[in-house]
């Protein structure tokens, strides 16, 4: 599966943006999804992940009650929504899938190519 992340951009400190992850090639209903981020030089951070029909999601304790995760099958679309963000929220974000609910906050098999948001004081 082909995955594509878009939506980022920049923000001022307590603005929102939606991240999109529009995937190709497969179904998504296959896979459990996932939201990383990454600043330069640092290790990539789990940020969110869905099963696949949606109803069980999980976030990262930094990210909880702001980020919403959320998941059209029917569009093959995945989406980040992002409320309250923080300067510390500015770096690239990259989407993910996997087969198995197991390990979503470490290894995943599909990556999508990253978007950059900057949240601004």
């Amino acid at each position: 599966v082909q995955l594509q992340a878009s939506g980022g951009g920049l923000v001022q400190a307590g603005g929102s943006l939606r991240l999109s992850c529009a995937a190709s090639g497969r179904t998504i209903r296959k896979y459990v999804m996932g939201w990383f981020r990454q600043a330069p030089g640092k290790e990539r951070d789990f940020v969110a992940a869905i099963s696949r029909s949606g109803g069980t999601t999980d976030y990262a304790d930094s990210v909880k009650g702001r980020f919403t995760i959320s998941r059209d099958n029917a569009k093959n679309t995945v989406y980040l929504q992002m409320n309250s963000l923080k300067l510390e929220d500015t770096t690239v974000y990259y989407c993910a899938a996997r087969s198995l609910w197991d390990g979503i906050r470490v290894e995943y098999d599909y990556w999508g190519q990253g978007t950059l948001v900057t949240v601004s004081s």
